[in-house]
Parts: structure tokens; C-alpha cells; sequence
């Protein structure tokens, strides 16, 4: 069977639909690549794409859509309430069918190669990370656009892995790229337009200020609906469950006299995550099997059984 690896980049444009349809488009009637999905948002100006594919087909894809970002969006003229620092921001690859961490580690590498072969500067982070202080994304991302041309100069810690070093692309800043295990993006939409509840909510949370392990959090702004989110990295939803990240949420919340309106998830996720917080909710002992009582699952396992 094929080897398949899953891509999500990120790119720093939720706004301008003909950009958006240009870099989308490079993942379109692709042989060996399937466009899953893929989300805007103008609030955080920012488009997600899902893709899977063969590892060369969906390499060439990516770095296509690379191309289209870096001609079209200009960070010096950006604003979004995510934090970014390029064009295209991250580029993260998934080990999916018949592939493993080490496939993943590999393509990312010749992927951030060939990008900074573009004139971007690129981290490896996650797996994929050269150094320690490179496998958290946020440690990288930290100072943003605006920062990282200085942040550079500091060639002992911020030497780029591929492309330029010591300086920026002046209008696409600097990427990065690796490896790493499924991620879920999971927001948590609060009734209330007090950004400052959101930013102490998820300080509270965020394991790197002393919450729960695995989980990355942010305060954020959304300006058209006038409400504030809680928005919501969950690296290893084995470990930090979706509905504990939920629930940790509504606690805080209440501290402030504030419910909870809605959640979303952006992108895709395992379909193990939304049955786990599925059991926890409706108390399912112990004895439940997913593998063998979730209709979809027998099913699929009858279409693979005959197919060999």
C-alpha cells in the first residue's frame, strides 16, 4: 500500500479571497494529493489547509503553494489576532498511512530545504527540531514579524536551519517546518467581549504556565462577533484529553460570571478524540470497544478486509 503523509500548513491571509483561491488551488485535481479541507478566518487572518498525499506529489504541491504566499502576502502590511512570523508560517507533516515520524522527519527536511532555497529562512521545529529551544513552535515564533529580523542577529541561538541567515525575507519573515504527531486546533468561544478573561483563562491552562501538559492556549479577539476566545493547541489529545481542555475552560470561566458559547475545531481530527470526550460525557464504562461497537469503524474494517 501507499505511503501517505498528512500536511497542514498555515499561511498569514484570511482576508483577500483571491489569494486565498490562488495558494488553495495549488492543492486542486493533484495527482497523489487530496485537499481534505481547508479554513479561513479573518479575525486571525489566517488560511489552514489539510492535505494528504504521496510524498512527492504533495512536497511539490506544498512548495507551489510556497511560491503563490510569497509573491502575494506582504507581512509588513498584516495584522491578525494569531501570532505569526511568515508568509508562510508553519508547515507541519504527519505521519498518515503505511509512513512513520522518521518518513515525516525527512520530507519536512527537504521541504524546508527547498524553501529556504526561496530566500525564506526556516526553523525545524517539533520532531524535526535541531535544537532544544526549536521544538516548541511558540519558542520560535516569539517576537513575531516585527521582532524576528533582530531576533536573528543572535546567530548562537537563531541560526537558521535552511535559507538565509542572520536577516529575514523582508516581506515573508521566516517559516517553520517538521514533523510531529496529529495536533487538534480546538477553539472555546466565551460569552463576553473581555479579551483579558480569555488571556487569564488560557494562561491558566497552557502547560507553560503551569496547566495541563500538552496543551498550548491563547487569548484572542474576535472583533466581527465581538467576543473573545480561548484558542487551543492540543499536541497529544491521548494524554490531555479534548474534554478535560473543555472543561478546564468552563471552570475558570465561572470565575468571572462567563458561560460558554460555543467551541469549533479547525481542520481535521482523530475520530478517537471525539469518542473519548463522547464516553466521558456520557459516563460509558469501561467495557466499551470502540474498534468493535462504532458502526463506521466495523464497516471499515469489512471494506479493508476485502480489499485483501
Amino acid at each position: 500500500m501507499k505511503k501517505l503523509f498528512e500536511c497542514i500548513p498555515n499561511y498569514s491571509e484570511g482576508r483577500r479571497s483571491e489569494v486565498i483561491e490562488s495558494i488553495v488551488d495549488c492543492f486542486r485535481g493533484k495527482e497523489g494529493v487530496k485537499l481534505l479541507d481547508y479554513q479561513t478566518d479573518s479575525d486571525h487572518n489566517r488560511l489552514v489547509i489539510t492535505a494528504i498525499g504521496e510524498a512527492k506529489p504533495l512536497k511539490e504541491a506544498v512548495l507551489k503553494s510556497c511560491e503563490v504566499a510569497i509573491e502575494k502576502i506582504d507581512l509588513n502590511k498584516h495584522e491578525g489576532q494569531h501570532p505569526r512570523m511568515g508568509a508562510i508560517d508553519v508547515v507541519p507533516f504527519v505521519p498518515c498511512r503505511n509512513s512513520n515520524i522518521e518518513e515525516a522527519d525527512a520530507l519536512a527536511k527537504e521541504v524546508g530545504q527547498e524553501l529556504g532555497n526561496m530566500g525564506v529562512p526556516v526553523f525545524l521545529y517539533e520532531d524535526s527540531a535541531t535544537k532544544e529551544n526549536r521544538v516548541n513552535l511558540a519558542e520560535i515564533r516569539k517576537g513575531q514579524f516585527e521582532g524576528m529580523a533582530e531576533k536573528l542577529k543572535d546567530l548562537d541561538n537563531w541560526k537558521s536551519d535552511f535559507g538565509p541567515v542572520g536577516e529575514i525575507h523582508p516581506t515573508a519573515g521566516v517559516s517553520a517546518v517538521g514533523a510531529r504527531m496529529p495536533l487538534i486546533a480546538f477553539n472555546i468561544n466565551l460569552n463576553t467581549s473581555d479579551i483579558e478573561i480569555a488571556k487569564r483563562i488560557a494562561k491558566t491552562i497552557r502547560h507553560s504556565s503551569g496547566g495541563y501538559r500538552y496543551l498550548k492556549a491563547i487569548g484572542v479577539n474576535l472583533s466581527e462577533e465581538n467576543i473573545a476566545q480561548v484558542s487551543i493547541n492540543m499536541v497529544n489529545y491521548e494524554k490531555t484529553a479534548m474534554y478535560r481542555a473543555f472543561e478546564a475552560v468552563k471552570m475558570e470561566a465561572q470565575r468571572y460570571g462567563v458561560s460558554i458559547r460555543e467551541s469549533e475545531v479547525v481542520g481535521l481530527l482523530p475520530m478517537q478524540a471525539l469518542i473519548d470526550s463522547a464516553c466521558y460525557y456520557l459516563q460509558i464504562n469501561d467495557d466499551f470497544d470502540a474498534h468493535k461497537q462504532v458502526m463506521e469503524n466495523r464497516l471499515l474494517e469489512e471494506e479493508n478486509n476485502e480489499v485483501e
